[in-house]
């Protein structure tokens, strides 16, 4: 389990307000807010955002040869506390379908479709699956070597600040999934924005922000905690089927995720960000990236994405069980330099 692999991790050097005890605590939110300007709660402004990459960079933060990032938030006593929420055994899939032409006919959400071929014989069967993982349609995970910082012919660097030039055609020979091969175990947390808001999800002009996580929490008496896999559901299904002929564009057109979300990331110490949609088309500033919040996140914070989730069924289980917190299982293929993998997050009640 990663938490077991990083369990012995050290204090190393870097910034001064870096946590460099890994002991498993709860943050004080309540004193973050001043810290996280949420006081006035309005937008991250351009120079905010480009602020972000120099506040919130976890370069050095676990050793020069970290390849794990904010999973090392995860340690073996976080995995043992989120083993602790299991009380009736109950299992829920977070992941949509692969997305073949079938599931999703639609050329602009999935201009990629999944290929699925069977071989049936008189004794028995097997099949072929080639998935195009990365997009939009298809529940997956992003590895460290996803993104650089910026253009490489602008001094683009990877996570940790390496040298773009170790991903190769032949696969990336540093901050590749293949890292992460033990499994990410944790406290999953999800975040309902659409129940908070009273909708059935979250409308274009009013994008996900950092209070609203911090709101839902509090509304929830959730208490973050180091480690944590901040789960955010937007209510992509309901969006979808109440927009069925949206033409969807890049970057994504559709509701979704603000900057500001990437304080609460930070601040609380999470492990990794999973939505089910992703960046908000709606922006209230010219943010000078094409996704704003994978482009800091991944590069400069180390941070793994799980994209494209499907927190339908699990927003339905915790609305009935009267909880939000429970066990998270993701266990992505040992793709050797591969930059991310698709995935089935489990959670277990």
């Amino acid at each position: 389990l990663i938490g077991k692999l990083r369990a012995g991790s050290v204090p190393v050097e870097g910034p001064s307000n870096c946590h460099t005890n890994f002991e498993d605590r709860p943050i004080d939110v309540k004193w973050k807010r001043e810290s996280m300007g949420l006081k006035d709660r309005t937008p991250t402004t351009v120079d905010e955002y480009v602020d972000y990459k120099k506040r919130f960079n976890n370069w050095g933060r676990w050793g020069k040869d970290d390849q794990f990032g904010t999973l090392n938030h995860i340690s073996a006593n976080t995995v043992k506390h989120a083993a602790g929420l299991i009380q009736t055994g109950q299992t829920v899939s977070c992941a949509n379908p692969i997305a073949t032409e079938a599931v999703i006919p639609d050329k602009h959400r999935n201009g990629r479709p999944a290929d699925h071929r069977m071989s049936v014989s008189a004794t028995g069967s097997g099949d072929y699956i080639g998935v195009s993982y990365h997009g939009f349609v298809n529940t997956h995970i992003d590895a460290l070597c996803h993104f650089f910082t910026t253009n490489v012919n602008d001094g683009g660097r990877l996570y940790n600040d390496r040298d773009p030039a170790l991903v190769t055609d032949n696969g990336a020979l540093t901050n590749s999934v293949d890292n992460w091969r033990d499994g990410i175990v944790t406290r999953g947390v999800l975040y309902d924005i659409p129940k908070l808001r009273g909708g059935d999800y979250v409308e274009f002009d009013s994008p996900v922000e950092s209070w609203d996580l911090e709101d839902w929490a509090k509304q929830k008496g959730i208490t973050p905690m180091d480690g944590d896999a901040v789960l955010v559901r937007s209510g992509m299904s309901d969006f979808w089927t109440a927009h069925p002929d949206l033409e969807l564009t890049f970057p994504p057109n559709t509701p979704g995720n603000a900057p500001s979300i990437i304080e609460y990331l930070y601040d609380t110490n999470a492990s990794l960000l999973g939505w089910d949609l992703q960046e908000a088309g709606h922006r209230d500033h010219d943010y000078p990236a094409r996704i704003a919040v994978h482009e800091v996140v991944i590069p400069h914070m180390g941070m793994p994405l799980l994209d494209n989730a499907n927190f339908d069924r699990l927003a339905a289980i915790c609305n009935d069980l009267g909880r939000y917190e429970f066990y998270l299982t993701i266990a992505p293929l040992v793709v050797m330099g591969g930059t991310g993998s698709p995935a089935n997050p489990i959670a277990t009640f």
